[in-house]
């Protein structure tokens, strides 16, 4: 869903207008500048990119109609719209494959090499 969208509902359900939300919205949409499909989801349409973004706005804020609304609010709404329920961040990583990388074995493998080539 468009962060447009998105805003419209917000504002229907807390008040003021669609512009008083789309900084969170964009935030959480922010994503498909990385990665342009809907796996972009799986780094901020969770309960920890709900976290983040209470970390990033704050507890609470003040709408166009001087109302108070939680930006924690808005970023789980925004997931429902989309999702229908709010993963946490175990739903997107179940079924990812653990590559060797991750360990960090191949940097400790690039660092053997390097120093293998210095010795010769």
């Amino acid at each position: 869903m468009k962060a447009y969208l998105h805003g419209k509902i917000h504002a229907k359900k807390y008040g003021g207008t669609s512009e008083d939300y789309a900084d969170i919205d964009d935030f959480i949409d922010s994503t498909k500048a990385a990665v342009p499909d809907v796996r972009h989801r799986a780094i901020l349409h969770s309960a920890f990119g709900c976290f983040l973004v209470e970390r990033a706005f704050g507890r609470t804020r003040i709408n166009s109609d001087g109302k108070e609304y939680s930006p924690r609010d808005i970023a789980e709404d925004h997931i429902q719209q989309d999702l229908g329920f709010i993963p946490t961040v175990e739903h997107y990583l179940k079924n990812m494959t653990i590559q060797p990388w991750m360990s960090g074995t191949e940097k400790k493998n690039q660092a053997k090499r390097k120093f293998i080539k210095l010795e010769d």
